[in-house]
């Protein structure tokens, strides 16, 4: 992160501030700040917990199963893109030949 774009981002999550350093626009870190923050709050109102470690432990799973579901579907996707894109072909060479 030496570039000419590393800026400090000053971002609150679950009532902590950070300074956060990073590459690119101070926004989307912002933004994921956000997205962090509802995240705990989303799970600090459905557990008994206040620990906020432990309340961003399971946030951060909540999104790592998020991200890991929204992977697979993707690579679905993409399998059966390829097998229609084959498919297609197939049908091609045969029009064509």
């Amino acid at each position: 992160m030496d570039g000419e774009y590393d800026s400090t981002t000053t971002v609150e999550i679950f009532g902590q501030t950070y300074n956060v350093r990073g590459e690119g626009d101070p926004n989307y870190l912002t933004e994921l700040a956000r997205f962090v923050d509802s995240r705990m709050r989303e799970v600090a109102a459905q557990v008994a917990t206040v620990d906020p470690m432990k309340i961003a432990i399971l946030a951060a799973l909540n999104i790592a199963d998020e991200f890991s579901r929204y992977r697979k579907e993707r690579m679905n996707a993409v399998g059966i893109w390829i097998e229609k894109t084959e498919e297609m072909s197939e049908r091609l060479g045969k029009i064509i030949t």
